[in-house]
């Protein structure tokens, strides 16, 4: 009997993910909550990168995907950019909140794992409703296909985004919190559950959710999204939930998930790997597909 298959390798596949996004964002909420610096909260993100390669091995759902394709470091430099990228977009919180013309009305008072929860499900609505347009609009598409190039999927590749999509989906994601005069330590944490689960969302871990699949948009959920195939991909957009793929008609929790050599950009097989040639791949011409299915991936 093999690890993957015992009853201590069944319980680990059922447990992972909500421990992991519980447990490490519990720890970040009483980490701010101490008073300590916010600092703290980029070792505790190398610890849930490096605990997320961990498990990946432990029970892997496609055990060649733990092996590199010459993309380890273009991920890495993706992850640092685009980290960086949502640093800043915290940093300036408290400058755009001033900016507000009105009373903010951010609640203030709640504790501070509440005021999470309410960040983390407005903000879903306004990166799921970006990513779905991202998917329909061309000039967004090219910028969104960089993330639809992997070939494998591992929760460190859900860092891999182009960096202008990045900003743009963290702008419309924050912008009604920042409106309401969403606090610096909030934003903060927000960013920090971000990155927390797309490490979940894609990765490589065989995990059983079971009810949750139909409201958490974890990797079981989020794997039919990278289905190269337009017509089974254009699904499951959420970030953290399945909230508004039920509101655009996406909803597709329980389909036969994809295997390794199914997911990736339709049409693209030679979309490029180095990480400068990505920065560069959405601004340059594209063969005009006759349908959509040819040549965008769907995701």
């Amino acid at each position: 009997m093999t690890p993957a298959t015992s009853s201590s390798g069944r319980a680990f596949r059922r447990a992972y993910g909500p421990i992991f996004f519980l447990g490490f964002n519990a720890i970040a909420v009483q980490v701010v909550a101490s008073g300590a610096s916010r600092y703290w909260l980029a070792p505790l993100l190398l610890a849930a990168i490096a605990a997320s390669f961990l498990a990946e091995r432990i029970a892997p759902y496609e055990a060649v995907w733990n092996r590199s394709r010459g993309d380890v470091a273009r991920d890495v430099l993706h992850a640092v950019v685009n980290e960086t990228v949502t640093l800043a977009a915290v940093a300036s919180i408290p400058m755009l909140t001033d900016l507000a013309p009105w009373p903010q009305v951010w609640p203030t008072a709640w504790p501070l794992g509440l005021q999470l929860a309410l960040a983390i499900v407005v903000a879903d609505a306004g990166i799921t409703f970006t990513h779905f347009a991202s998917h329909k609009v061309e000039p967004l598409w090219r910028l969104h296909a960089v993330h639809h190039s992997v070939t494998r999927m591992i929760g460190f590749n859900g860092l891999m985004k182009h960096p202008i999509h990045q900003a743009l989906e963290t702008a419309v994601g924050a912008t009604a919190l920042v409106l309401v005069g969403l606090p610096l330590d909030v934003g903060a944490l927000l960013g920090f559950a971000v990155t927390v689960q797309l490490l979940l969302q894609h990765s490589n871990v065989d995990m059983r959710i079971g009810l949750l699949a139909s409201i958490w948009g974890v990797a079981p959920v989020h794997r039919h999204h990278h289905r190269s195939s337009v017509a089974e991909g254009d699904v499951n957009f959420g970030l953290f939930t399945t909230i508004w793929d039920r509101v655009l008609g996406t909803c597709a929790p329980d389909r036969p998930p994809p295997r390794d050599g199914q997911i990736g950009i339709a049409g693209r097989s030679n979309y490029p790997i180095d990480y400068g040639a990505q920065l560069l791949e959405p601004f340059r011409s594209w063969p005009r597909p006759e349908s959509r299915e040819a040549g965008h991936r769907a995701a």
